[in-house]
């Protein structure tokens, strides 16, 4: 799996669900409204599903120092053919958030997305009140595409949202630079 400095990602195990678990319940605050984590182990075990379909892609994002889990990243939607496509979602935890660690976990990702995936767009969704994600994605360079109302069901109410997108020609700019 890829490494960063401080950071890598790891496929989700069951197993954690008890660390997982108090991590979102820890976090809770930090999530409200802009995600909606598993929050019981069924719920953990049905993400763990989803994500093992080819057009799905989860991964925790860990702390290399002391295996601390520092977020979650996922790839939805994945559709290849002539569009080569997917989305991004993401959240940290709150005993890491404001490090940078989560900037470091999602460069792992475009690595992972670009040049293992071969992959060619990747668009990001993000509520506009919710600034610290949008800072996120600017930091990675994402571009800011456009704005659709009502977009994605949150909490049982439609949001809007904030588009953002990677080609894989800005993706390379970004790593020449």
């Amino acid at each position: 799996m890829p490494k960063s400095r401080r950071t890598y990602l790891c496929l989700p195990k069951i197993e954690e669900s008890a660390e997982f678990l108090s991590a979102v319940k820890e976090s809770m605050e930090l999530h409200h409204p802009w995600v909606e984590a598993p929050s019981s182990e069924e719920k953990l075990e049905q993400y763990i599903q989803r994500i093992n379909f080819d057009s799905h892609l989860g991964f925790f994002i860990r702390q290399r120092s002391d295996r601390q889990l520092i977020g979650v990243v996922n790839i939805n939607e994945i559709v290849k053919g002539v569009f080569q496509s997917g989305y991004l979602g993401f959240y940290a935890f709150k005993k890491c958030s404001g490090q940078g660690l989560m900037t470091e976990g999602l460069s792992l990702i475009l690595d992972v997305y670009f040049k293992t995936l071969n992959l060619h767009r990747l668009e990001a969704n993000i509520q506009p009140e919710n600034s610290k994600s949008i800072n996120l994605i600017k930091r990675l360079n994402f571009r800011r595409e456009g704005f659709s109302p009502k977009y994605l069901k949150i909490a049982g109410q439609w949001s809007d949202h904030e588009r953002y997108a990677m080609t894989l020609e800005d993706y390379e700019e970004n790593i020449n630079e």
